[in-house]
């Protein structure tokens, strides 16, 4: 029996154990949490308009004046951006973005990816740990981007993207990851980066007209590359954001579960114990009533 109490206490100062990292994980992210939430709840209205200007400016001209940026093509070679975390115990965070990921491939892109024409870049260990063992065409050259995240580094990723883009390196650029909502919910999305998208002509709706200045080809040149840059950069601190947001969940229910086994081995070991004192007690009056006898 004294084996048994023995085992049922180990079992419990590692429940312990683990209790107290998952409290103090959860600490760590609450606070990480706080500032990558800040930092999405200011860029997302300012992203979010600058897209639909540059959405609508699009719409309103001709192809030529977009450039090679908003020029659609037959699509043959597709580029994914998946966007996932450095590091797990984040719940199902991961899993949804690459589980995403795959399904946009099976039902968007299944021809291409026979034809072994889909690039997935990721951004986030995880992902392209995962997406490799499942034989997929990565590419970990911004796999590190969390390790020293600036505006500056998610730049460097966009103006890749936007110049393999031009070059005809790939004829769809698309954006895999999670939206914030808050610490409970994320939503994620794939998102079209480029060619850019154009809005849909309403009907009843005047078609807008610009004055450009200093002319249309100049303005858009200029401001084309940094809406990119932007969409790009909301999308990386979305992620950051649900991610801390994830794990700071995934924490929380873990310290729950550590009570509830906390509690029942208290009662097992309570029990184990109990029995332990009954059977040596019984031994003993056994033994007194036969030297009685």
């Amino acid at each position: 029996m004294s084996g048994a109490l023995k085992e049922v206490r180990n079992r419990i100062q590692s429940v312990k154990s683990t209790e107290q990292i998952t409290k103090a994980m959860k600490m760590v992210s609450a606070a990480k949490l706080r500032r990558s939430q800040d930092a999405i709840t200011q860029m997302r209205p300012y992203s979010r308009k600058l897209q639909a200007i540059l959405s609508n400016i699009i719409s309103n001209t001709d192809v030529e004046a977009g450039g090679a940026l908003t020029a659609e093509r037959p699509i043959e070679n597709v580029l994914l951006i998946v966007i996932t975390s450095d590091r797990g115990l984040c719940g199902g965070y991961n899993a949804n973005l690459i589980k995403l990921a795959k399904q946009t491939i099976a039902e968007k892109y299944a021809v291409q990816a026979q034809k072994g024409k889909v690039a997935i870049w990721n951004m986030g260990k995880k992902g392209w740990e995962s997406l490799s063992k499942m034989g997929y065409n990565t590419n970990d050259r911004f796999k590190d981007i969390y390790l020293h995240l600036s505006f500056e580094q998610v730049k460097i990723a966009s103006q890749a993207a936007m110049d393999a883009y031009a070059q005809q390196q790939f004829d769809v650029v698309e954006i895999v990851y999670s939206e914030f909502k808050n610490a409970a919910q994320q939503q994620f999305h794939v998102e079209r980066f480029l060619p850019i998208a154009k809005l849909k002509a309403q009907a009843g709706v005047a078609k807008a007209d610009f004055i450009f200045e200093p002319n249309k080809e100049a303005l858009i040149a200029e401001l084309m590359p940094k809406i990119l840059n932007t969409q790009l950069y909301k999308a990386v601190l979305d992620g950051s954001a649900s991610e801390h947001g994830a794990r700071m969940t995934a924490m929380d229910k873990a310290s729950e579960n550590a009570k509830e086994i906390l509690k029942a081995l208290k009662i097992s070991y309570n029990r184990a114990r109990q029995a332990a004192i009954t059977t040596e007690l019984t031994e003993i009056v056994s033994g007194a009533a036969a030297l009685n006898g």
